[in-house]
């Protein structure tokens, strides 16, 4: 029995079986070094980023210390974003399968405080939300915090960066002292010390070097010598249209360098979506479906915004300038290069910045030479578009719709679209999305427009 299988943990049968079934062998090194004391009952500080397998981490912990036989609220995640959430919440339920009759809640922005509530009312042992909502349960009194065995403040580091720390000091007041505390946070700024001062007993603190090496990520630096940012967006269209990504995440370090960028590279022909804090929760939602789905090839992104999203990898990251922070820029470059495949990861830089180059070069171990940019002849080439478009339906899972239904409308009974021709497929509560390839998109479009799904007529447009 290996010691990184997690059968080599003090786990349930039915837990190991689940965790099995899931496609669960070997643990990554965070769950390795952090199981053993999170399943001991100690308070565990993990540093570590998104894909490291922390979720795993912290949910086999609260599980192991859930009693269903009582209704009350036992654990509570709390999650920068509602996506985060989400995803945590599913991932808790999937694990979960394996002990029946635990009830698992998400509690976000976006959907109605009264059914949440009402839910809450039935019973729930483990709630995973976001801060604002999680206190505007406690202001309504709808959630009670006082029997929680465990709580998880994942992406810590983000709430901060968020302005979620009064929200934090709330919530956290409501939980009893007696309980185990699990933060989990990428980088460590001087505000988290004194939150986890205040609520953790002796922690052990656990922080696994970044996986991203070398081998897997080819760096590439190019030097800008005028630094004008209209020269930075130049530069970046220059490196698009050589690379010509099927999927490229561009990081830029502002909001406004983020908006700004976007614009120049869709008003010169390239699909680009920008991912950033202005944004309202559902038109963040229709960007990232769009970039998930292939049907925009470009994300250009601020730091905070795109933490802790769920993206595969991604063919290309480019670095609009360089993070003041190595941890950052290390968060960023491992968009790329998962799963095994090589990912490439470029840099632009001035002048002004060259000392960033030299931490990163001790960093990485490796010599960074700034290589000359694309020619520019390239730039009056025709700009690729996504092979996918993305088409709205104004039908969702509140009318009970299913990816087959869809997919059924589509295909039936016609020779012009086929199943190939069908990407990705998300089902929101009141709406549908569907990646369709751009050479069918008009027949699609009418085809659902004149017929019917699930008997009832929807309408559909291409966004």
């Amino acid at each position: 029995m290996s010691h990184t299988s997690f059968s080599s943990l003090p786990l349930s049968d039915a837990l190991l079986g689940n965790l099995t079934a899931l496609g669960y062998h070997d643990m990554t090194p965070i769950q390795a070094e952090a199981l053993p004391a999170v399943l001991s009952g100690r308070d565990v500080i993990g540093q570590a980023k998104t894909g490291s397998g922390k979720t795993a981490v912290f949910s086999l912990g609260l599980l192991s210390a859930i009693d269903t036989r009582q209704r009350q609220v036992q654990a509570l995640v709390i999650c920068p974003t509602r996506e985060l959430a989400e995803q945590v919440a599913e991932q808790i339920r999937k694990l979960a399968r394996a002990i029946p009759n635990t009830k698992v809640l998400s509690l976000c922005g976006g959907s109605p405080l009264r059914t949440q509530a009402n839910s809450l009312e039935s019973g729930a042992h483990v709630v995973v939300g976001t801060p604002g909502r999680l206190e505007d349960h406690l202001g309504k009194q709808t959630l009670d915090l006082s029997h929680i065995k465990t709580l998880v403040l994942d992406e810590a580091d983000r709430m901060l960066d968020m302005g979620f720390q009064p929200a934090l000091e709330a919530i956290t007041a409501e939980v009893p002292v007696q309980k185990q505390t699990l933060l989990f946070s990428a980088t460590f700024p001087h505000q988290l010390e004194s939150i986890a001062k205040r609520l953790m007993d002796k922690p052990k603190t656990i922080r696994v070097e970044n996986s991203v090496t070398n081998s897997d990520i080819k760096q590439v630096f190019h030097k800008l010598t005028d630094k004008s940012e209209n020269n930075r967006a130049d530069a970046i269209s220059l490196l698009l249209m050589a690379h010509n990504p099927e999927s490229c995440v561009i990081f830029c370090n502002t909001k406004h360098d983020t908006k700004m960028l976007a614009n120049r590279l869709k008003q010169t022909g390239f699909s680009a979506l920008a991912l950033h804090g202005d944004l309202e929760q559902y038109e963040r939602d229709l960007v990232l479906i769009r970039f998930v789905n292939k049907s925009a090839s470009i994300l250009v992104a601020t730091d905070v915004a795109a933490r802790g999203l769920d993206i595969e990898s991604v063919d290309l990251v480019i670095n609009h300038q360089i993070s003041s922070d190595l941890d950052v820029h290390v968060h960023r470059i491992g968009r790329t290069g998962r799963a095994g495949s090589q990912g490439k990861a470029i840099t632009i830089f001035t002048e002004k910045e060259s000392w960033k180059l030299e931490a990163l070069g001790k960093q990485f171990d490796i010599s960074v030479t700034d290589e000359p940019l694309p020619a520019t002849n390239l730039i009056n080439q025709p700009i690729p578009k996504p092979e996918m478009i993305t088409v709205q339906i104004n039908a969702g899972k509140k009318q009970k719709l299913r990816p087959g239904d869809i997919l059924g409308a589509l295909t039936n009974d016609d020779q012009q679209i086929g199943s190939k021709d069908i990407g990705k497929i998300h089902i929101a509560p009141f709406s549908a999305y569907v990646a369709i390839n751009r050479q069918v998109i008009k027949v699609a479009v009418n085809k659902l427009n004149q017929g019917k799904i699930k008997g009832r007529k929807v309408k559909a447009r291409s966004i």
